[in-house]
């Protein structure tokens, strides 16, 4: 557990939970899940001593649940916000790199997600993380350099003044994680709809597109329930009280902001999603399009064969019946007579095919 005091342009990590809240800025209770489920009766003690109130049991419950999809719940005293990011092991593919034809062996361990638990209340915002997660110990370098003065992060120049702006730069950078692993998906599946495609290739892979498409079926899952839980949590901004002085109606004005920012950074993985989704099933559509045209091509080309020959097999069954008197049975020239004819015949019907386009595969 890791405890952080915000205040103005200061920054402090605390060695233990105070025993009374700061006169000035806010507290930033930080820990792992397993963390959480031993030492819950001490921060619950102490957020009755800070707040007045204390987490709500089945709230608790969800903080530790790791199953649990992304949501948003509120109380009269604190506000729950439970959002999935993305696994430790996001894979990043060199730009020049040439993808593989596996997005299934790159993208399972990139598409798992495990829930990051934030509990709002108007000055202590406790967040409950995975063990591997990394988002607690970035920010709080990030926050610390901030406060150094190390002003190298562009855009977010100044320490974060309320815990909901906190939980709101941490979710997202939580989304631009998914923002990233749309390049991933998209080369991925670029190179298997490549595969799927090429007229030269026997695709074999089914099962490896059905479990690309279900990897594609789980992330869209996740991100409605983000977009949301994100929804619910703006609904619930617009419900707070009026804000009482100018400072405190422009931090609320820029919770707004960051709040839709993220509404439209979800929105845009999700519209990716999906129209990854429609890419895979315009492919296979394509694929059996293409199938089906390679197999009237040949079929046509036998036809075609089967009737040149059928008059030549005609001609050589005629001229092998067992009669004395057939025409040209007994004439020196007959073979070449009936050769010239079949001749005739098969060359008449090849151009007559030709000509009707039947053995020619350009427009």
């Amino acid at each position: 557990m890791r405890i952080f005091h915000v205040q103005g342009d200061r920054f402090l990590e605390l060695e233990a939970l105070p025993a009374q809240l700061p006169a000035q800025g806010f507290v930033w209770i930080s820990c792992a899940q397993t963390e959480f489920g031993q030492r819950v009766a001490a921060v619950q003690e102490k957020l009755q001593a800070w707040t007045g109130g204390q987490l709500v049991d089945l709230h608790v419950s969800d903080l530790l649940n790791p199953q649990l999809p992304s949501h948003f719940d509120y109380t009269s005293w604190y506000d729950l916000l439970v959002f999935r990011r993305l696994g430790s092991a996001l894979l990043e593919a060199a730009p020049d790199e040439p993808a593989a034809p596996r997005p299934t062996q790159r993208a399972h361990a990139t598409v798992a997600t495990s829930p990051v638990g934030f509990v709002i209340f108007d000055r202590v915002l406790v967040s409950v993380h995975p063990g591997d997660c990394q988002v607690r110990d970035f920010f709080a370098e990030r926050l610390g350099r901030l406060a150094q003065g190390a002003a190298d992060y562009r855009g977010n120049a100044r320490l974060p003044q309320s815990p909901a702006d906190l939980m709101l730069r941490m979710v997202n950078h939580m989304v631009d994680s998914y923002l990233e692993l749309r390049r991933l998906l998209s080369r991925e599946l670029g190179a298997l709809q490549q595969q799927l495609l090429d007229p030269r290739s026997r695709f074999a892979d089914w099962p490896q597109l059905l479990e690309a498409r279900n990897l594609l079926t789980l992330l869209e899952d996740v991100c409605e329930d983000q977009r949301s839980a994100v929804q619910e949590w703006l609904d619930a901004l617009e419900e707070w009280p009026a804000a009482e002085t100018a400072p405190q109606q422009r931090e609320r004005e820029l919770l707004r902001v960051r709040s839709r920012d993220v509404l439209e950074h979800v929105e845009r993985v999700h519209s990716h999603v999906r129209r990854l989704e429609s890419s895979a099933e315009s492919a296979v559509q394509m694929h059996f399009s293409a199938l089906g045209h390679r197999t009237n091509n040949i079929m046509r080309t036998l036809t075609v064969l089967t009737a040149i020959f059928l008059p030549l097999n005609l001609i050589t069954g005629i001229f092998g019946m067992n009669f004395d008197a057939l025409p040209l049975i007994h004439s020196a020239t007959g073979f070449w007579v009936a050769f010239g004819l079949m001749l005739a015949v098969g060359l008449g019907l090849a151009a007559f095919f030709w000509r009707k386009r039947y053995l020619s595969s350009r427009q």
